[in-house]
């Protein structure tokens, strides 16, 4: 528990917030900071072939200690924290023995995680808690995924009775801007599959998420004097507001949860002349989704026909960009993988909570990059703010899971499963 602690706390302190607006990989210098720790850290615990390569991507093997063949496993997680919130100068608090009730982040600025909100916190009533100093995020997302993989490899190099096959580890730049998987060599990796370890409360095994997509739109106007404007200004602020309204009511992140689809406004910014719009697509199913990007044309077509007399040619620019996919369609094809973790989870007296994923992760860009990847829980809670927070005994139960994962593969037949599928 107190290792697990130490090493969460050392990784969290180090800043690597990420940049969307910076065309490097990593896109900040700062996440070379802690990509550098976790190569000498790795090192010092006994991993081999640990490498870095230019865009600070860590890899590192454990090798098998079994005589026969066992698939080549891998897990992943990323270093870098969101840009949404601020992850400099984290001062992470310990609970101990949370007893049920409110906890103080800032007294100063009286800041306060209460279970009346996030009721979730019940759940770990009796437990030790790592929470923020409700100034800046904790980084759990994903800096306990980090923890929990190097803590699980470290346990099976000195717990070598343990009986493991080939595992493969990798730690990336950049998840959070959504360019984690872009520069991942998956054949340098060598796995034949691996899970990320990126998701939240105790018992998520996802292998489901999202189709994406983000749109830019920009609005065109005339500015006139106000006196004199009827019949010639055209105010592209009110139009990208007319936009805004055409969309579905009630299909926002707000309104909907498990596979309901959604339309999400991310960015308004203009004036009279020029505005632009940003909102992002998601739905678990891929009819919906395209049928959600064709609305936004639609909608696109119909205000642009309604100025095209007054201002003689198309006053609306949409951009749409697929981010990525439902990683479902990859990874159905090998369930044994997901089946796999469901029965390391079991083992341990763990319920398994098999959800989909309102979101995107580095695995669902990895499968589609020929690497089937689920994602199972790191254990954090309220990612992406002040109120974020992780239970130690959540981040030991992530690491059973890794060993369990280890030991299951060494001893599991995958020859019927493979050939399942190929019949499949």
């Amino acid at each position: 528990m107190q290792d697990i602690i130490n090493r969460f706390i050392s990784y969290v302190t180090i800043d690597t917030e990420s940049d969307p607006n910076s065309e490097t990989t990593p896109s900040t210098e700062k996440q070379w900071n802690l990509a550098n720790k976790l190569v000498e850290e790795l090192k010092s615990i006994g991993m081999e072939d640990v490498t870095i390569d230019k865009h600070s991507y860590v890899m590192a093997t454990l090798p098998s200690n079994v005589e026969h063949d066992v698939p080549t496993i891998g897990f992943v997680a990323h270093f870098d924290t969101t840009p949404d919130f601020t992850g400099a100068n984290v001062q992470p608090q310990v609970i101990e023995n949370y007893d049920g009730g409110d906890i103080l982040l800032n007294k100063e600025n009286n800041i306060v995680l209460s279970p009346n909100y996030f009721k979730d916190l019940l759940q770990y009533k009796g437990q030790t808690l790592i929470t923020t100093n409700g100034l800046t995020l904790l980084g759990a997302d994903d800096k306990a995924g980090i923890t929990e993989i190097v803590t699980a490899m470290e346990f099976l190099i000195n717990n070598p009775e343990i009986k493991h096959g080939k595992i493969r580890i990798c730690f990336t730049p950049d998840e959070e801007i959504g360019r984690g998987a872009d520069l991942f060599d998956v054949e340098k990796f060598g796995a034949e599959w691996a899970y990320t370890m990126d998701g939240s409360q105790i018992g998520e095994l996802e292998y489901e998420n999202f189709n994406a997509a983000g749109v830019k739109i920009t609005f065109k106007g005339k500015s006139v004097h106000p006196g004199y404007a009827k019949g010639k200004m055209i105010n592209s602020m009110l139009i990208a507001n007319d936009f805004i309204n055409e969309l579905p009511k009630g299909e926002t992140p707000q309104e909907t949860k498990g596979y309901e689809g959604f339309f999400h406004v991310t960015g308004l910014s203009g004036s009279i002349e020029e505005t632009k719009l940003e909102l992002i697509i998601r739905d678990h199913d891929m009819k919906k989704f395209l049928k959600r990007k064709e609305l936004v044309h639609k909608i696109t077509k119909k205000i642009n026909k309604q100025y095209k007399k007054q201002f003689g040619e198309d006053i609306v620019i949409t951009e749409i960009k697929d981010q990525y996919y439902n990683m479902k369609e990859k990874v159905e094809p090998v369930m044994f993988i997901v089946d796999l973790a469901e029965k390391a989870m079991k083992n341990l007296g763990i319920k398994p909570l098999i959800k989909p994923i309102r979101g995107g992760t580095d695995g669902c860009r990895l499968s589609y990059m020929g690497l089937p990847c689920p994602n199972i829980f790191a254990g954090g809670h309220n990612f992406h703010g002040k109120y974020e927070y992780v239970p130690v005994e959540s981040m030991q139960k992530a690491v059973d899971v890794i060993v369990k994962i280890a030991q299951l593969t060494a001893t599991t037949d995958f020859s019927k499963k493979k050939k399942s599928k190929k019949k499949k």
